[in-house]
């Protein structure tokens, strides 16, 4: 039978350990020729033969083929009872096997937790974004479905009105133009003087005044028209309407009870129906040094608009020759540049 090359052996499972293996021989101990041609210093494990005291070729020393390098070529009868024995040693190496063959656990690579978070942060603004944009679609949804236009705002009970109103006026015409030139003619006889202020309050306002000074005739118109805005001081919604309400109250209560210590006299106050909102006129009489003036006053209301008219006729003056002056006719003049302006709002 031909020789065969013995395979180098492999690894034990445990070391070779001489405080308790120097008595246990190899499994190699007995066989023909010394131990195997195995690399130098295998570990051994207990359990095996007595090793003879002073054998060669044992474990304990070199024998006389320590010197040789390669594999040693034994006979096959030997060869199977090495490999029988050798094969009792190598099958607890099947366990440090599998082990071996057990992949790893994969170590977390650095910054994971990083990663993790970053990744739920852009979830959160992913989900932040499809908020967003369907709260904006919704509100494009509301204005193509109202059309866009403006207007006036909804009037809730209890509720502040910001906006005009439908019927209120955000602008007065010019009060100058607004009576025609022949109801002046006929209460205002010559050529009276035109002067109209610097207006005050925008578009929402507008003033003109009208002077005749030819003694003994002296006269002064003057025409006031005014729109009031949504105001939230106002009494009730605070709407324009409401404010022009409260000026129209306050101006017909100062005529009809002046504060005390103030230079205006009680009025004689009639209300006038069926003209404008809500309209009166007034009469008074002024005594200012040595002079005496009679005033004749129409106001209206129309809406948010407020038209304010008065008349003054010299009825005595310490200089000069004036007068005198016929109540009744100062209060119709007054009346017919009222209803003038009032007209010019419609």
């Amino acid at each position: 039978m031909p020789e065969q090359e013995f395979p180098p052996p492999r690894r034990l499972a445990r070391p070779y350990r001489p405080d308790r293996d120097d008595e246990e021989p190899p499994p190699w101990a007995d066989l023909p020729g010394g131990r195997p041609a195995v690399p130098a210093g295998p570990p051994a494990r207990p359990g095996g033969h007595r090793r003879p005291e002073g054998a060669e070729g044992g474990y304990g020393g070199p024998g006389p083929q320590a010197a040789e390098t390669g594999p040693r070529r034994v006979s096959g009868a030997a060869q199977d009872d090495l490999e029988a024995q050798w094969a009792q040693w190598q099958q607890p190496e099947a366990e440090d096997e599998a082990e071996e063959a057990a992949p790893p656990l994969r170590p977390r690579e650095p910054g994971g937790r990083a990663l993790r978070a970053a990744a739920r942060r852009r979830r959160r603004w992913y989900y932040l974004g499809g908020g967003v944009v369907v709260v904006v679609g919704a509100v494009l949804a509301v204005v193509l479905l109202t059309g866009g236009r403006p207007g006036p705002a909804s009037v809730t009970p209890g509720e502040l009105i910001t906006t005009f109103q439908p019927g209120e006026l955000r602008q007065v015409p010019n009060a100058c133009h607004v009576v025609p030139a022949a109801t002046v003619a006929q209460y205002l006889p010559g050529t009276p003087k035109v002067a109209s202020p610097l207006p005050v309050n925008g578009s929402l306002g507008s003033a003109c005044n009208w002077t005749v000074d030819k003694p003994p005739l002296y006269r002064l118109m003057q025409v006031n028209l005014n729109a009031y805005a949504p105001n939230g001081l106002a009494s009730g919604n605070g709407s324009a309407t409401r404010a022009a309400t409260d000026a129209y109250d306050l101006a017909l209560q100062d005529l009809q009870a002046p504060p005390k210590n103030s230079p205006s006299a009680r009025a004689t106050v009639q209300v006038l129906a069926g003209f404008g909102n809500q309209a009166f006129s007034a009469l008074q009489v002024f005594h200012v040094g040595g002079a005496v003036t009679d005033v004749a006053t129409v106001m209206v209301r129309y809406h948010n608009v407020l038209v304010t008219v008065t008349l003054n006729g010299l009825e005595h003056s310490n200089k000069g020759q004036y007068g005198p002056v016929s109540r009744p006719e100062l209060a119709a003049a007054a009346m017919a540049f009222a209803r003038a302006a009032e007209a010019s709002l419609h």
